[in-house]
């Protein structure tokens, strides 16, 4: 069940990233086909996330530091680019058009998904 609620948290993280950063967006004709492709994309991320960012706060550890965490801001925007990738060889209608948008968006998805682990207990 908690796993659900987050990915339903960072659901509406990506919903409302679409909705604010230009340059991310989802092309879907119907609400249905939007909201599967946001549930969709949130998986594929949280899946991403998983898999790959152990591996680079390892690798990375030394540029963390340096940076004082700022670093974390160009690893989850490179994140959500790949998922913006792999998305497309899915078909997905989920579009990340560059880097800046991909780090714009990590940030409001970081935040948004914070806000909502808050107020919703996770």
């Amino acid at each position: 069940m908690r796993a659900l609620l987050k990915i339903l948290i960072v659901g509406a993280a990506l919903w409302v990233t679409t909705l604010v950063v230009d340059g991310i967006y989802v092309q879907a004709d119907s609400l249905i086909e939007r909201l599967l492709t946001i549930v969709c994309v949130a998986l594929i991320f949280g899946i991403v996330n998983v898999v790959l960012k152990p591996i680079i706060h390892v690798l990375g550890c030394a540029f963390y530091v340096l940076t004082l965490g700022l670093f974390a801001l160009v690893v989850n925007g490179g994140l959500l680019l790949l998922t913006g990738w792999l998305s497309g060889l899915l078909r997905l209608s989920f579009h990340v058009d560059g880097f800046w948008p991909a780090v714009w968006g990590a940030l409001i998805i970081s935040v948004v998904s914070w806000l909502l682990g808050l107020f919703l207990r996770v």
